[in-house]
């Protein structure tokens, strides 16, 4: 784990007053994962996300701990700036969160939202948002190639964030996921982790379109692409490649090239 992490940005606190419906208090005993939001709120700042939260803390229950802007990172329930506390910022009885980490989201995640539209600076806002994801990460030891995801993936029949506010400023999530990748790196100096090749053998068929990549990571340069159908074999694989939906099993083919195995069955 490295030991400094760049503090390119400050990070203001408005704390929602507890105990309330909004903030109860209560601690999270360990940080398992991060969920990425955005507000769903176009033209609406963090500033005013947060007084909203304040101001109705006693007659609603949803909340998160951090909103971000183009000017400001507001933090309104303790995560990085005191002993983190949880928030109401996924539903309870949705079961993907207890698939993936074996928690409940609300339980041992710290919500990030993303504010979005109208006089609000993409850039610095997308900056700020980043950044404050990957310190999260180095704070709590996390891994930001796996324990990062987002709110439209834990509850996909009722949300779409944080893609929705990602595409106001021409991003996708998976864009946002690599970036974060290179945020932490950046801020830590860190490089990523190699991945642990074992020696393993097999064929698989192909179930979507299958990018064959020099390194099982998504930032590799992708050196193939297999229609559907295709019938391909592997040689090694790596259970530590880039997770994707938290899947971070590749396979090496026999030419010493990279597929995730979320695009392929066994055969």
């Amino acid at each position: 784990m490295p030991g400094t992490f760049k503090e390119k940005f400050m990070i203001g606190t408005r704390m929602i007053p507890k105990p309330s419906r909004r903030r109860s208090g209560l601690p999270i005993s360990k940080v398992r994962f991060l969920v990425a939001h955005d507000t769903g709120n176009e033209k609406s700042t963090a500033s005013q996300n947060v007084q909203y939260y304040i101001n109705s803390c006693k007659d609603e229950s949803a909340s998160a701990h951090l909103f971000v802007d183009d000017k400001e990172i507001i933090e309104c329930i303790p995560a990085l700036t005191g002993p983190p506390e949880k928030a109401w910022h996924v539903l309870f009885n949705v079961p993907k969160d207890n698939e993936l980490y074996g928690c409940n989201a609300n339980d041992a995640a710290i919500g990030v939202e993303y504010c979005f539209g109208g006089n609000i600076d993409a850039e610095k806002a997308y900056a700020k948002y980043i950044w404050v994801i990957a310190k999260l990460c180095f704070q709590f030891g996390l891994d930001p190639y796996r324990d990062i995801t987002g709110h439209f993936f834990l509850d996909p029949l009722r949300k779409t964030d944080p893609v929705t506010g990602l595409a106001r400023s021409r991003r996708t999530y998976d864009q946002l996921l690599k970036d974060i990748v290179a945020e932490y790196q950046d801020c830590t100096g860190s490089s990523m982790q190699a991945a642990e090749i074992i020696s393993d053998e097999g064929t698989v068929k192909v179930t979507v379109k299958l990018n064959l990549r020099s390194e099982p990571n998504k930032l590799a340069p992708v050196v193939q692409v297999l229609p559907p159908d295709s019938v391909i074999g592997y040689t090694a694989k790596t259970n530590n490649g880039e997770a994707v939906n938290n899947n971070s099993v590749w396979y090496r083919d026999t030419n010493g090239h990279w597929f995730w195995s979320g695009g392929v069955m066994m055969v």
